[in-house]
């Protein structure tokens, strides 16, 4: 089964979850706002996909932080570390299945090929 990663409110969480729903496509829902995410989780998915491609710069997050933090995030230890701290920070949604990363973001097209 896929898990889909994401915060609940989010746009393109709901375009994501109605695209799986209508295409009848099993998943569960992981809402890292309440459940959490672990940096281990993290590291796996910026191991597969790299960190610049997890990390969200252009969430209201990032913009919002001061712009010496920004500067700062240079390695995936130090993206981890603002995304474990500010999980809206992370691009969503981040989707797997069975430990593996699926895709990240929402692409209609790119739907309709991996599922």
């Amino acid at each position: 089964m896929y898990i889909v990663y994401g915060i609940p409110n989010c746009d393109t969480i709901k375009k994501t979850l109605q695209w799986l729903q209508s295409h009848e496509i099993p998943y569960s829902f992981h809402d890292y706002k309440k459940q959490g995410i672990s940096a281990a989780k993290l590291r796996s998915w910026c191991k597969q996909a790299g960190w610049e491609m997890i990390l969200n710069k252009k969430s209201t997050t990032w913009r919002e932080l001061d712009a010496k933090v920004q500067a700062s995030i240079t390695t995936e230890v130090k993206a981890i570390e603002l995304m474990t701290l500010f999980t809206s920070s992370i691009k969503r949604p981040v989707i797997e299945k069975d430990g593996k990363l699926v895709t990240v973001g929402f692409n209609e097209k790119n739907y309709t090929a991996l599922f």
